[in-house]
């Protein structure tokens, strides 16, 4: 188990103990050229000054940024690329800030080679707001690192109404908060139905319909795949580790009340054997769901942020998308939501300011505007959801009723206290079903069994201050 002790020991002499361990000079950025500053000035909002000693008992040392600029750190979600230019964040979200915050200094870094979490600790450069996962990254790298920071007294403190926000969003916060708010839910990537109409008008078969449960899919499935001369048309992909991970009766893969696994059961048994049908339609095995845009694929299961992108890159693939198929028994409900949340540093020195402006981006205001812009807003209102893509040339020829014609189901609240491990799903479908041709109740017994060893291993080396490696 030692082996596991070396990455923490190494950044606790960092963040612990002496006199300007976040030290250098705060206003470097923390590499050369990943950095961007935009305004100037002073902001009418109550800041934290000071060391604030009484958010770190154990003596952490605090980041001391200048008082007027504000550390704003992203991560590249499903590779959307859509902070990675400095000109992208000033238009997603640095010139929101600068309109309400016009004397606030932003300094932006992009998660990358040479910016990772742990080089920002080692150069004590530490972000005032981060925008990251609420879901596996909360543990594998803002708590890792000890950056986390319950938001519930600000909350509290301004009266931010946490109601507005989607739940099935705000609950994936609080499992990864431990039933407090490490973050609050700033935009998610949902999955739709893309189909390409020229293969459905050339087969003389109608287009996929708001409401098609999985067997109206899997019969429409059969039809698609066929053998045209030297083509072959796959009739439907779908991508088995997010649909079963954002699976839409939201089975838990981690039990929500003991340290187990709770891979083995009825409902996983209908997930697993639901998907596992449409791969064995002869011609249409599980390849992958990018491959819809080479256009011999009817239909695939996607994230909605690929609309834009096969827009812009096949201006001849003539798709469009609708609502993911549904089980009967919840026929109302799409993927759990996959959220990019915005959390506070815990070595922030200007948490009040932090807060501000992360409540200020999930105003009705703010969000209408971003949502124009094609983002997914965790915001229940209706002009949010009316305003998506209006100003997205790619998206305003696509049905964007898709996105909204049913809710996302809701992760199950999980126990606070309770370990956790990244779920091992993947596991199921490959290898146990496609190479090895594994019945369902075994694929399900043995992921199990291997996510309860994993389990019980993280508890071992985290006992022992260690990083496990099944986060």
């Amino acid at each position: 188990m030692k082996r596991f002790l070396l990455v923490p020991i190494a950044i606790a002499l960092v963040l612990v103990g002496g006199t300007g361990c976040f030290g250098g000079s705060p206003s470097e950025p923390a590499d050369a050229g990943e950095t961007a500053e935009t305004s100037e000035g002073n902001a009418n909002t109550e800041t934290s000054g000071g060391n604030e000693t009484a958010d770190n008992p154990e003596g952490t040392v605090v980041n001391t940024t200048p008082e007027d600029t504000l550390f704003f750190y992203t991560v590249d979600l499903f590779l959307t690329k859509r902070y990675v230019q400095q000109d992208d964040f000033e238009k997603y979200i640095g010139q929101f800030i600068r309109k309400k915050f016009p004397n606030i200094k932003i300094k932006h870094v992009l998660w990358d080679d040479g910016t990772r979490y742990e080089d920002l600790i080692a150069k004590g450069t530490i972000p005032d707001i981060i925008f990251e996962d609420t879901r596996r990254n909360a543990y594998r790298y803002v708590r890792r690192y000890g950056l986390e920071y319950d938001m519930t007294d600000l909350i509290k403190k301004y009266n931010f109404d946490t109601g507005k926000l989607d739940p099935s969003y705000l609950q994936l916060s609080l499992n990864s908060s431990d039933g407090k708010l490490y973050s609050l839910p700033f935009e998610g990537y949902d999955y739709v139905l893309y189909y390409n109409k020229d293969i459905f008008d050339k087969f003389g078969v109608d287009y996929p319909k708001p409401g098609m449960t999985y067997d109206e899919a899997y019969e429409l499935a059969k039809n698609m795949t066929r053998q045209e001369g030297d083509l072959t048309y796959k009739g439907y992909q779908q991508h088995p580790e997010y649909y079963m991970m954002l699976n839409q009766l939201a089975e838990p893969a981690l039990d929500p009340d003991e340290d187990k696994a709770s891979m083995v059961s009825d409902n996983w048994m209908k997930v697993v054997d639901n998907l596992r049908r449409f791969y064995d339609i002869p011609g249409n095995q599980f390849t992958t769901v990018r491959d819809f845009p080479k256009g011999q694929m009817a239909m695939a299961v996607d994230v909605e942020s690929w609309i834009y992108n096969y827009s812009r890159e096949y201006p001849d693939l003539n798709f469009d998308v609708a609502p993911v198929p549904v089980f009967q028994e919840a026929p109302n409900s799409k993927y759990q939501p996959y959220v990019g949340g915005l959390y506070i540093s815990k070595q922030s020195n200007k948490k009040d300011l932090a807060f501000h402006v992360i409540s200020y981006l999930l105003s009705e205001e703010v969000q209408i505007e971003r949502a124009k812009l094609g983002i997914r807003s965790p915001l229940l209102s209706d002009a949010v959801r009316e305003a998506f893509g209006q100003n997205v040339p790619g998206l305003r020829d696509k049905d964007m009723n898709a996105l909204f014609a049913l809710k996302n189901a809701a992760p199950a609240p999980r126990k606070p206290g309770l370990t956790f491990i990244d779920p091992k799903v993947r596991g199921v479908f490959s290898p146990l079903i496609f190479e090895e041709s594994k019945d369902t109740p075994t694929a399900l017994r043995v992921v199990n069994e291997e996510m309860d060893k994993a389990i019980d291993e993280t508890k071992a080396i985290q006992s022992e201050g260690g990083i496990s490696p099944h986060l």
